[in-house]
């Protein structure tokens, strides 16, 4: 199990690399997380959904993921609730006090899940959640100690040098945990090493002698990270490249932003996130609004920070605009939540700029779909992941076939679009025949490729810069 001394720390990203590692080992090798918490989700071949870095780590392992991945997933709806995903299906709606509660209930399916992926594999590399120093949340807990206790899996702690105080993370963990916990405890290593891994020997011995944990090595920052899928919201960055601007408000429950990372990765785009308190830039080549947890929430932030504004300036001066997801809902005329889906039950007025409507609705669509790009005849895979039903005139002009039937909506003259399908960027064809929409030829490359070569590019590093053989070596048998 990898667990980190802080948040952040590049857990996901670790386990990704070694999983991949050790799948060229020729062990089948499974990733797992019992407690994830992000809006980025994927959906599973089981019908499901995950976080999507457990996704990524089972694309590096080779395999489809699957539920038992990450048994408990929670994507928060406000500051202080969030939704309970048990094995891939919502199960509640509850407040952060009321989850503590709820975590013991969860313990067994958790362990249920772990152990039913152990058996279909080799080896089981399991991430922890933010920190196991939070000993205020141990009791009860299923995301880090709770689970290694209960699993009797072996941890590696992993310190995050570059936020600085990595000394004082580890010995600090160390510390503040109970003696059980930290004996399980096996080696310690540390990430994001800037400039000459030697200049930190001596701090490498300070933490060994002070925790009694084995070192296992210092990786230094593998610059290629932001090429492969982010999870968390804060990794989510702008990224200058070629002539085509792009650019993304940020939302406050922006969800399922891995329709950017094609998009980062093609070369002549540059793709440039904007935060709250900043205008949209009208000489934006498309603006591109992104999914959402809470849609009318943030469309009243949108609309907060003046971007509706922006967006219409940018549309009179002929720019183009994207919407997926939520972003699409935004883009119709009305919103209306009868049920109380998002909130108290309500009608907003949508941005207006394509003829739309969209009524919210208990019933999640989840599904993994093929989809057929209309004016190119051009195939692309992707997902459904949204609650609502969207109707209106402009879903006549659909430039979609999704599973046979018509999908999303475009404007009269056709430099607004919307659709519920998530990851048809990753589509090379289609990336490159919607690009030139905008003017531009560009050389879409191939992401699926850039993905994997960035996978093994990562597990290089990792083998040559931590003792990998003296990791693995301390896992422990399965034992019910």
């Amino acid at each position: 199990m990898i667990q980190g001394a802080g948040s952040n720390v590049g857990k996901s990203m670790l386990v990704a690399g070694i999983a991949r590692a050790a799948t060229r080992m020729g062990l089948r090798v499974a990733p797992f997380k019992p407690q994830n918490m992000s809006n980025n989700a994927a959906v599973t071949v089981d019908g499901g959904e995950i976080g999507r870095a457990q996704a990524l780590q089972a694309l590096a392992c080779g395999r489809d993921p699957i539920v038992d991945m990450n048994p408990v997933l929670l994507k928060p709806e406000t500051d202080i609730g969030a939704q309970v995903i048990l094995r891939g299906k919502r199960i509640a709606t509850v407040q952060a006090r009321a989850y503590g509660a709820m975590k013991a209930q969860l313990l067994p399916e958790v362990l249920d899940s772990f152990y039913r992926l152990a058996e279909t594999c080799d080896l089981v590399i399991v991430e922890g959640a933010g920190s196991p120093a939070e000993v205020n949340l141990r009791a009860g807990d299923i995301a880090n100690m709770g689970f290694a206790m209960a699993a009797n899996v072996p941890v590696i702690l992993i310190g995050d040098i570059d936020r600085g105080g990595v000394i004082a993370q580890l010995v600090g963990t160390h510390a503040v945990l109970d003696p059980d916990d930290v004996a399980m405890i096996k080696g310690f290593a540390i990430n994001k090493f800037r400039g000459d891994t030697s200049l930190f020997s001596s701090g490498m011995t300070t933490i060994a002698d002070r925790t009694n944990w084995t070192p296992l090595g210092i990786l230094p920052w593998f610059p290629d990270a932001w090429r492969l899928p982010a999870e968390d919201v804060m990794d989510i960055a702008s990224r200058p490249g070629g002539p085509i601007r792009i650019v993304v408000p940020r939302l406050n429950r922006i969800a399922n932003f891995d329709d950017l990372d094609p998009l980062s990765t093609t070369p002549d785009v540059s793709v440039e996130i904007v935060p709250e308190g900043r205008p949209l830039p009208l000489d934006a080549d498309l603006i591109l609004l992104p999914g959402s947890k809470s849609t009318i929430a943030d469309l009243a932030h949108f609309r907060a920070q003046g971007w509706d504004i922006d967006l219409a300036a940018h549309i009179r001066r002929g720019g183009h605009v994207m919407g997926i997801c939520g972003g699409y809902q935004m883009l119709g005329t009305e919103i209306a939540d009868p049920d109380g889906i998002e909130g108290p039950p309500t009608r907003v007025a949508g941005l207006g700029h394509l003829d739309v409507v969209t009524v919210m609705g208990a019933q999640k669509r989840l599904a993994l779909r093929d989809a057929i790009y209309r004016p190119t005849g051009d195939a692309v895979t992707g997902y459904e992941i949204h609650l609502g039903q969207t109707t209106g005139p402009d879903t006549g002009a659909a430039w979609l076939t999704l599973d046979g039937r018509p999908e999303g909506a475009q404007s009269a003259n056709g430099r607004v679009m919307g659709c519920y399908l998530h990851g048809l960027f990753a589509a090379d064809a289609f990336r490159a025949a919607y690009l030139a929409r905008l003017g531009k030829q560009v050389q879409a490359g191939d992401y699926g490729a850039t993905v994997q070569t960035t996978l093994d590019a990562l597990a290089d590093h990792i083998a040559k810069h931590l003792d990998l053989h003296a990791l693995l070596a301390r896992a422990a048998p399965v034992e019910r």
